[in-house]
């Protein structure tokens, strides 16, 4: 029950409330942490299980929770990796912490996942991540896709507030095209040109990720809303949030792996029970297109 309790978010003192509404003596915050050690084998059981067959598309992304540090409190990145594999269906791969998102750190990550047997990877998607694209290259040969979404919200911040809507309306034409031929070039340099003449700031900032943020349009068209951006992990970061927001500052990272990787063990148990993410058909004319093999992983 406790370890229960503590995975869905409740607090030790809220733990404490609970024990002795049921008849109990209460528990100390020490016996608490005791027992919740008792989740890191499973949870460590997860996150380095083998990973077998291949994962064409996989999405990562960062949350950020406070830690304590050599008695200071920093900002981590919580790094959440989903994949799919060729049975349409999704699993979360991989849970890692970082104070540093440099290419050391994400090449270290993706190997990680490359040792335990990740095979196939055709497109990472993720947020502008600093060392992520070379990286994903390096590790797996993969292209990169950055978020369409947090691309825009970073673009129209550079927009004044009474432009903002215009501007939106302006990227999501290039969005609404039907080829990538139409969105890459017509469609692309006329917005550009629009917003140039607006502010020189918007169209070095278009100039700057046309192929960034275009990369998904390679790709089967059925597939293109859920590759197109980081969304599909929207749900999975509030309930992170939600649930470490209760403990608010955690004592240090091991603990972040521990609540965030036993959360990610229940996610992933119910997308193994839930409908396919990706069709059969629409795989079958992925797989069709140019394969990409793993290279061999320089030392």
């Amino acid at each position: 029950m406790i370890q229960e309790a503590y995975v869905h978010g409740i607090s030790t003192r809220a733990v404490d409330d609970l024990v002795r509404a049921r008849g109990g003596m209460g528990v100390s915050k020490s016996q608490v942490s005791r027992l919740c050690g008792e989740i890191d084998e499973r949870v460590q059981a997860f996150l380095t299980r083998p990973i077998e067959g291949h994962w064409p598309y996989l999405w990562i992304d960062a949350t950020y929770l406070k830690s304590r540090h050599g008695g200071r409190i920093i900002s981590v990145a919580v790094i959440v990796a989903v994949a799919v594999n060729t049975d349409g269906r999704r699993e979360i791969l991989g849970v890692t912490t970082g104070a540093s998102e440099a290419e050391v750190f994400w090449t270290g990550f993706l190997r990680s996942l490359a040792d335990r047997g990740l095979r196939g990877v055709k497109l990472v998607i993720a947020d502008d991540h600093k060392g992520l694209r070379a990286a994903a290259r390096r590790v797996f040969n993969a292209g990169l896709q950055r978020c369409r979404v947090h691309w825009a919200r970073n673009l129209l911040a550079h927009a004044a507030p009474k432009q903002r809507a215009a501007v939106a309306a302006m990227i999501r034409t290039i969005f609404a095209q039907e080829t990538k031929a139409e969105a890459f070039a017509p469609q692309w340099d006329k917005v550009a040109d629009a917003l140039r003449e607006r502010h020189d700031k918007l169209g070095a900032l278009m100039d700057a990720s046309r192929e960034d943020v275009l990369t998904y349009m390679d790709y089967p068209k059925e597939h293109w809303a859920q590759i197109a951006s980081t969304n599909p992990l929207e749900r999975v970061n509030k309930e992170i949030k939600r649930r470490a927001d209760v403990v608010g500052i955690f004592p240090n990272d091991a603990a972040i792996v521990r609540l965030i990787g036993a959360l990610m063990l229940e996610q992933s148990d119910e997308w193994a029970v839930s409908r396919r993410y990706f069709s059969l058909e629409s795989l079958a004319r992925l797989a069709d297109s140019r394969s990409r093999q793993l290279p061999v992983v320089a030392a």
